[in-house]
């Protein structure tokens, strides 16, 4: 296999995820190459390839993976680096702490409880055949439950969510509910499955890239996931 590659770790849509050589890559294409690098920040890197560096961290992966899928599609769309970067750190840090929050166990205490309705805002009935979408408000969750709670989450993931709930923030773009939809109702289905978080996510991470670039297929998508959510 020719140099930097050492081993190809997975496929994200149509991106082939590539373990490397990072000092290789540093020493004769470019010094700024450190953990992970995709084609708009490396030119050097082929589109639909996204690289990371064998001296990683173990288990940090997932997080790269998401950073690099926002960095990505933001660049792709014309925002310059500097901008793309901020929104993937941030998106980076989110999925972090929502890792940190399912080790630690964090149970709700009662006195939380309580204020479940008034973070309800608006039921979506088309959507709640078989569980219960919400529009909730979204800065109360985070005032009350987890301050990194963002666009959306479900049951299996949060213990403050009750069972079979999906929550959508209100803060999200109207055109992102689908799209936020579709990722949590896959991730709660594999995970319901006995999927772990990260891999029921990266998977989620995968159709949400795949019908924001094929939007006709969204509400195809939409319909067969929320079948698979009805036990």
């Amino acid at each position: 296999m020719a140099k930097p590659y050492l081993g190809k770790i997975t496929t994200i849509s149509k991106f082939d995820i590539w373990l490397v050589d990072g000092k290789y890559v540093r020493d004769k294409l470019d010094e700024e190459f450190t953990n992970f690098g995709q084609h708009y920040r490396f030119k050097f890197i082929p589109e639909n390839e996204f690289w990371i560096d064998q001296e990683h961290t173990p288990g940090e992966e997932e997080f790269y993976l998401d950073h690099m899928l926002i960095e990505n599609r933001l660049m792709s769309q014309g925002m310059s680096y500097d901008k793309a970067i901020s929104k993937a750190d941030l998106a980076e840090s989110r999925e972090r702490r929502k890792v940190d929050y399912i080790r630690k166990g964090i149970k709700i205490g009662v006195k939380r409880e309580k204020y479940i309705h008034k973070v309800h805002k608006t039921l979506l009935k088309s959507y709640s055949q078989y569980l219960q979408v919400w529009i909730v408000d979204g800065e109360l969750v985070r005032d009350l439950f987890f301050i990194d709670y963002t666009e959306g989450g479900h049951d299996k993931v949060y213990d403050f969510i009750p069972a079979r709930e999906v929550w959508l923030d209100d803060d999200l773009q109207p055109k992102e509910v689908k799209f936020v939809l579709l990722h949590e109702l896959h991730e709660r289905h594999l995970m319901m499955k006995g999927f772990d978080y990260p891999r029921a996510h990266r998977s989620a991470s995968h159709i949400e890239y795949f019908c924001r670039h094929h939007p006709g297929q969204l509400d195809g998508k939409l319909s067969e996931e929320i079948e698979k959510n009805r036990d």
